[in-house]
């Protein structure tokens, strides 16, 4: 017989002969005008049922959940609630028929029972047709669990049978075109999920542990918590699937090895129990357990004996609405049931032995999922008013209800309820509510520490004062690494992003731990910054302005030699007749005070803001008639020397010198190939204005880029120029004294030679903004050197030793020299 009965409970075509072995059960069942379906997980099947042939779970002879049985009472006071007001459902009464879903596979006669039309099971139809065949239930309160849901909801999908969950919150319901008819009033696991990363992120916890529960609610929460930390600090340091048959203490050896402070379980209350049983046991201490909405309200657990050792338990819940009236319904309804004859209730799960519990007892239980249950079956009510209009003179009894008219009419539910307005969007998924952060606190009860508000607006709180942290009070750390010192950016050591090594970026470069800790940025151009910096300092730009004190100094000598020059060629137009002019080079001394005057152009073009065109003329005038200077020394050295001492051994050269107005081909010649080399130059590589980051960190000197390889065969010819006009002079260094021009020559050149050494020593051991001075007091220097020395002597005999500017003067020296010499 007890076969019989489970092979009949089983089979759906048969289910009209179960009729004939049942006693309705006030419990479970109440008539009605319309009835709902109710599935309540009352019992519990720890572990899987393995059997060689179908057989029915004895729901009964399981252990009793609590809450569950709570929610069981929940659902029967708001259908009692509604049947009694005159406003919802007037003249209309809504029954129930509840079932006690103990199992994921093997509680289907419940299932098959409601979905049943006359007794029996129909046949898929194509849609609209057959509509005189009214299915028994207009919609279904339940299930709990994702998996029993997964289970079920495709039976009830068939015919767009509104299947209002209050607990399975597992992601795949919000596919709707898998399940059409599905909604629920718990947030999907996205939203728990949220607030659990929430939490990790307002205590930087980022070093952690995932434990789920083998089943469609934890594994879609470690899928959706792995998508969720992925572009955030957080790492995922190790996970694992709790079953019946979980080896507890391998897992929290993992976790103990790797230094896993923070323990995120996502699980049902039976399965976190068994987790925390197993930590107490294994003297596990020092751990942040985070618990899901699952169990993380349960009454039990806090008061375990030895949970204080664990270390803090934080947890996600759903919000604690108080029922009105609840608990005087369930004093009522205690008092009028007598549970205590079982053999009463023999309709496969519909029975309770609930016998030994009381109204205490089901009071106290927790009541995290009991406003979601009530919430549905107040939402399938105002569907149904709607679907009936009903109004202030009752409803429209003439309307054949179908469960798609309910369904159409629950996915726009827009009503109050104990001050939460009751929502959902287009996946079914509620619009309204909030989530508890809650604490474990040390009188073994729960407390609400923060709040997470959904709508209207997002809102996010945690009372850090009222968690007393296992760790002396303070908030306990969880990180792979500790974090890297300001201006160190973080280098990958394995393959998770919290485990790395710190170096400190080096000068020009910059941490930002907010865009990229992992990479040290470099500072732009126009910025410094010095090593293990988090930003740029603005350089400061520096050059020469025209305004300089130095550089006022400067121009104003180059004006004074320019007016020097000018002055100095009118006295010696006005004696250019005379012995000392011609001696200096008669209108040779025309060509080279007019070249120094050329050439101290250079000078003005050292200042100011470098342009293309300054760069060009900063050394261009310079070494263009500089080089027609040098070549004039060289050819009045070469004279002075000829004339003394070569022209009467070499007598064809002087003549040939004489003929072809030699002195004037050397300048030509000289002239031509020097614009040829920088013509050359400035073609190939001409100077560009130049930013100069490198001298300095914190400045930008403003310059020109001189390429001094294309420039090379000018300096060479300057050189070369020197060593000829040096040579030359050093040997007339003996000639008479009014005639010794080379020994001037001598001097001046050894301060040319030594100005350019000092200041190519300069250049080499600093770089500034004062190079440009540096330069412009080489050139003037260079100029001024020949100007004092060389031309400033003959001004003066010319002017203030007269005596000495004479023929006859100058011929007694010579006759003087050519004694010395024959002798």
């Amino acid at each position: 017989m007890k076969h019989c009965l489970a092979f009949l409970c089983l089979l759906g075509p048969f289910l009209h002969a179960l009729a004939q072995c049942t006693v309705p059960a006030s419990e479970f069942q109440l008539e009605g005008d319309f009835l709902i379906g109710g599935l309540f997980g009352i019992h519990h099947v720890d572990g899987p049922d393995n059997h060689h042939r179908p057989e029915f779970t004895d729901c009964s002879s399981k252990p009793l959940i609590l809450s569950s049985y709570q929610r069981f009472h929940v659902m029967r006071f708001a259908v009692e609630q509604i049947n009694n007001s005159t406003s919802l459902l007037p003249n209309v009464s809504l029954g129930y028929e509840i079932f006690d879903h103990c199992s994921d596979t093997q509680s289907f006669p419940g299932i098959l029972n409601l979905i049943s039309v006359n007794g029996s099971i129909q046949p898929q139809r194509e849609p609209n047709k057959n509509l005189s065949k009214v299915s028994k239930v207009i919609a279904v309160v339940g299930t709990y669990i994702s998996t029993e849901t997964r289970t079920v909801a495709p039976l009830f999908m068939r015919n767009l049978i509104p299947m209002v969950s209050y607990g399975a919150s597992s992601s795949v319901f919000s596919i709707k075109q898998n399940f059409p008819s599905f909604l629920r009033t718990v947030h999907p696991n996205k939203d728990i999920i949220e607030v659990i990363v929430g939490i990790l992120q307002h205590f930087n916890w980022r070093w952690v542990s995932f434990l789920n529960i083998d089943d469609d609610y934890g594994n879609d929460g470690r899928e959706v918590f792995i998508k969720k930390i992925k572009d955030t600090d957080i790492c995922l340091a190790y996970t694992k699937s709790l079953s019946h048959d979980t080896d507890y203490s391998q897992i929290f050896k993992q976790i103990e090895a790797q230094k896993i402070h923070i323990i995120i379980v996502f699980a049902a209350e039976w399965t976190a129990g068994a987790l925390i049983e197993s930590a107490i046991l294994l003297n596990i201490t020092d751990k942040v357990l985070i618990a899901s909405d699952g169990w993380s309200s349960n009454k039990e657990l806090p008061r375990k004996r030895g949970i204080k050792n664990i270390g803090t338990v934080l947890g996600v819940s759903q919000p604690i609405v108080k029922l009105p009236g609840f608990s005087d319904f369930m004093y009522a309804s205690k008092s009028q049931n007598d549970c205590e004859n079982s053999e009463q209730q023999m309709f496969c799960n519909q029975v309770c032995n609930c016998s030994n519990v009381t109204a205490e007892d089901v009071i106290a239980a927790d009541p995290s999922f009991s406003f979601p249950v009530y919430s549905a079956v107040y939402a399938i009510a105002h569907a149904l008013h709607n679907v009936l209009r009903c109004g202030s003179n009752g409803c429209n009894g003439n309307i054949t209800v179908h469960p798609h008219m309910v369904l159409a009419e629950l996915k726009k539910s827009n009503f109050t309820l104990l001050n939460q307005s009751i929502e959902f969007d287009e996946n079914g998924d509620p619009k309204y509510g909030s989530f508890s952060i809650l604490f474990w606190n040390q009188t073994v009860d729960t407390e609400e520490v923060g709040l997470y508000y959904f709508n209207p607006s997002f809102h996010f709180f945690i009372n850090n004062s009222k968690i007393q942290w296992h760790n002396k009070n303070k908030v306990p750390t969880s990180l792979c690494s500790q974090e890297c010192p300001v201006g160190h950016r973080k280098k990958y050591n394995g393959i998770h992003k919290c485990c790395f090594d710190c170096e400190k970026c080096p000068k020009g470069t910059y941490v930002n731990s907010t865009a990229n800790a992992y990479e040290c940025f470099k500072c732009k151009e126009t910025e410094w910054s010095e090593e293990a910096n988090t930003s740029c300092n603005l350089r400061v730009v520096e050059y020469i302005p025209f305004t300089d004190s130095g550089a006022l100094v400067i121009m104003v000598l180059a004006c004074v030699l320019v007016g020097l020059t000018a002055a100095m060629s009118v006295l010696f137009a006005i004696n250019y007749n005379t012995p000392v002019v011609r001696s200096a080079g008669g209108p040779m001394c025309f060509l080279i005070l007019g070249c120094l005057s050329l050439c101290s152009i250079s000078v003005f073009f050292q200042f100011h803001k470098p342009t293309t065109s300054f760069c060009v003329l900063r050394f261009l005038p310079f070494l263009l008639f500089y080089t027609v200077c040098l070549a004039c020394f060289v050819v009045r050295s070469f004279q002075i020397v000829c004339i003394f001492k070569i022209a009467a051994k070499i007598q064809k050269l002087s003549s040939w010198w004489m003929k072809y107005q030699g002195q004037w081909l050397v300048i030509t010649v000289a002239f031509g190939t020097q614009a040829l080399l920088l013509l050359t130059s400035y073609i190939y590589d001409p100077p560009k204005p130049y930013n100069d980051t490198a001298s300095y960190p914190e400045k930008i000197i403003l310059s020109c880029n001189h390429n001094y390889k294309a420039f090379s065969g000018s300096l060479v010819l300057v050189l070369f120029l020197c060593s000829l006009c040096f040579i030359f002079s050093y040997m007339g260094k003996d000639l008479p004294k009014n005639y010794n021009e080379a020994k001037a020559i001598t001097f001046c050149l050894l301060l040319l030679i030594l100005t350019w050494i000092i200041f190519s020593t300069v250049n080499v051991l600093y770089s500034g903004k004062y190079n440009q001075t540096l330069n412009a007091l080489a050139v003037l220097s260079s100029l001024y050197s020949f100007l004092l020395f060389y031309f400033l002597p003959k001004c003066y005999i010319i002017i203030f030793q007269s005596y000495k500017n004479t023929k006859q003067y100058f011929q007694s020296l010579i006759q003087d020299y050519t004694k010395t010499v024959s002798q």
